[in-house]
């Protein structure tokens, strides 16, 4: 069976089983995507995706169809080993809801080995998943890569201080993320500096900045 076969079989499953008062749920829930929502629940999709891993003709498939559960699929069916530059750009340029974001962030994105440099080319960028996407990234790298040197998440802080006063939902909450997850890892030094950063945020001006920095100095303090 070709990919395009396969997509469109897994595609058909799941319009079949299409639920509206699960996609009724997900919009309560911030995810309010412009392409079709069938309903499907994570659980489902693992569980499909599971039997399909690492296929990534079958994730660029999925990915051409408009439909919110077949670009989760894709994340989740997708070899990050064969993902370039290019194609991690032009991927981002259709997120349109923060799961699809997270999700490719955790099961593609930080995989690859120019995930580090993506932070920092994708975190000015001004459309709101994108800039999302950046900051997302960092937070699943702060809590993945364990090995990764210290200092490469301490280097990020600059860029947590400049986008804090971002207002928009999906911006200011993955920039929280972030700042939480450098805090938590093993590390003191990345303790106090995001503690630092935590308050100096609650100071400021705008409202997204003085959450962020009181919701993460309020978890950190904690620790």
């Amino acid at each position: 069976m070709t990919a395009t076969a396969l997509a469109n079989q897994l595609l058909a499953e799941l319009r079949a089983e299409s639920d509206p008062v699960n996609v009724a749920g997900q919009l309560r829930f911030g995810i309010r995507p412009k392409t079709e929502m069938l309903g499907a629940s994570m659980v489902r999709l693992r569980g499909m995706a599971k039997l399909h891993r690492r296929n990534q003709e079958l994730a660029l498939a999925l990915w051409e169809h408009p439909i919110h559960e077949a670009q989760i699929l894709a994340a989740l069916t997708a070899d990050p080993k064969q993902f370039t530059p290019e194609l991690a750009d032009a991927w981002i340029t259709k997120f349109d809801s923060w799961d699809v974001c997270d999700q490719t962030c955790i099961n593609v994105f930080r995989e690859t080995d120019f995930a580090l440099a993506k932070v920092r080319e994708w975190a000015p960028r001004e459309p709101e998943f994108e800039r999302r996407t950046a900051f997302a990234l960092m937070a699943t790298l702060a809590l993945k890569r364990k090995k990764e040197p210290h200092q490469t998440f301490l280097d990020f802080l600059p860029l947590i201080a400049q986008t804090a006063d971002d207002e928009r939902n999906f911006v200011k909450k993955a920039v929280n993320w972030a700042l939480r997850q450098i805090g938590k890892r093993q590390s003191e030094t990345c303790l106090a500096a995001a503690l630092d950063l935590a308050e100096e945020l609650t100071t400021r001006e705008s409202k997204s900045a003085r959450w962020i920095g009181r919701d993460a100095f309020r978890e950190l303090a904690q620790r």
